[in-house]
């Protein structure tokens, strides 16, 4: 799927959860090194286990009537943390005590926090900054003949003397 496509679900998914009043709303841009399963999540919150489920009913109702389900769904039943995987972004839909508890934007600290303005503009790729040659500069260095040495006489050192140790003398009895 493009990233223009996959941006467009996400505002959708976006603008559910705030249909439904969801709190602490966040959107993050995950880093393509570390996370290779998806490239959004959609994190929010509920007060009680009924606008928990109302959440999640609302952000799959509108992306059902666009043609895309859920690849996988959990959680609906305790709606504690309900999950909603729909492959290239995840929504994540917390009541407020397992918001506190999971901290998943402290687990993915390294991602991106999007907002709502950013998701709505066109993706942009970075182009890569050109290539410029760095030339060497040659520089100049006279070269002089090399001056000759003196002959330094080296002294010869002296034999070393050992000294002999005397025998330490006997105790009489």
């Amino acid at each position: 799927m493009s990233t223009k496509e996959t941006r467009q679900q996400v505002a959708i998914a976006l603008e559910a959860t705030k249909a439904k009043k969801a709190e602490d709303i966040a959107l993050l841009e995950l880093p393509k090194e570390s996370s290779t399963f998806t490239d959004y999540f959609l994190i929010c919150s509920g007060s009680n286990p009924r606008q928990v489920q109302a959440i999640a009913d609302e952000v799959d109702e509108r992306l059902s009537k666009t043609g895309i389900e859920p690849n996988h769904r959990e959680g609906y039943g305790t709606a504690e943390w309900i999950l909603l995987d729909y492959v290239d972004f995840v929504v994540h839909i917390f009541s407020s005590n397992s918001r506190r508890f999971y901290d998943l934007e402290r687990l993915w600290k390294s991602a991106k926090h999007v907002s709502e303005e950013d998701l709505l503009k066109p993706a942009t790729t970075k182009k890569p900054a050109k290539a410029t040659k760095a030339v060497a500069k040659k520089t100049v260095v006279k070269k002089t003949a090399p001056k000759p040495k003196k002959a330094v006489a080296k002294k010869k050192a002296a034999p070393k003397k050992v000294a002999k140790k005397k025998p330490a003398p006997r105790k009489k009895k």
